[in-house]
């Protein structure tokens, strides 16, 4: 190799490596100044004033953040809850079976994922508002937006990246065991039970992990469809954007960003384990 290759080959690698450096630092650095300064003892959020824990110790004392708080984790766990057996069902009736409409039923089943937040919040705004006025006026039952037309929101987007996790775990499965037990005498139920379920569980697990995370971390379709005493936590956080900024949403931020980094990463080790999986 000439001595022209090898500087070139050089410089090549000089520029990939400061390619790789900015764009790190681009996705990073704001991440590292939200939990620097989320320890400023200052009133002002982008100025330092040393260090102080004080910040999260209002956010553990603050009965309007503790209470968003209380609402996001009971909103994600009955939307994580329906959408994993919901997306699960799904997934093995697109795998496993073949009936008429199959296509359609595929397709809008992956609307959510595409269509953007802003049209799906609307979408569910007209149809909580229509739905609550035709009970009450056939039914006389009458009705508010609150938690339950949260959850159902989330429910509605959840679905589908429930199914989309367990179709890929569904699609690397060997069938010849479901056969083989079917060939022993066992039943549908037995063969789901104690065949399918324990194969596909790491698939059911990282879906319902990542359900729970875009439930925490949802603010568009939230704020359409909340009502009084149904505001999460993210929620919470873009209005005290609105009312003004203090250090306090650093500390809140800080901790919502623990939490989906903690949720994704679980969700990524549930996807790719192994174990029980047939070669």
């Amino acid at each position: 190799m000439s001595t022209t290759q090898k500087e070139l080959r050089g410089a090549s690698r000089w520029a990939l490596s400061l390619n790789a450096v900015l764009v790190y630092a681009f996705f990073y650095a704001p991440i590292a100044l939200l939990v620097l300064y989320s320890f400023s003892d200052d009133d002002l959020v982008g100025r330092w004033g040393g260090f102080t824990l004080d910040w999260y110790r209002a956010f553990g004392q603050n009965d309007e953040v503790q209470n968003a708080l209380g609402v996001s984790v009971r909103v994600a766990i009955i939307s994580t809850l329906i959408s994993v057996v919901l997306g699960t069902m799904a997934a093995l009736a697109l795998e496993r079976f073949r009936f008429r409409g199959q296509r359609v039923f595929d397709a809008l089943l992956y609307l959510p994922v595409i269509v953007p937040d802003v049209t799906m919040a609307v979408m569910m705004l007209l149809f909580f508002t229509q739905g609550i006025s035709l009970l009450d006026s056939i039914f006389g039952i009458q009705l508010s937006k609150g938690i339950a037309t949260v959850a159902l929101s989330h429910i509605a987007f959840s679905i589908s990246f429930v199914s989309i996790v367990v179709r890929a775990r569904l699609s690397g499965m060997n069938e010849k065991l479901e056969e083989a037990a079917q060939d022993l005498y066992a039943s549908k139920w037995q063969t789901f039970r104690h065949i399918t379920l324990p194969l596909i569980a790491p698939g059911v697990i990282g879906g319902g992990l990542l359900a729970l995370t875009l439930s925490l971390d949802d603010v568009v379709i939230t704020q359409f469809v909340a009502g009084p005493g149904s505001t999460t936590l993210p929620v919470y956080v873009f209005g005290l954007i609105r009312r003004g900024v203090s250090p306090l949403i650093n500390a809140v931020s800080v901790v919502m960003l623990a939490a989906s980094i903690l949720l994704v990463l679980l969700s990524s080790l549930a996807q790719r384990a192994r174990g029980g999986q047939a070669t």
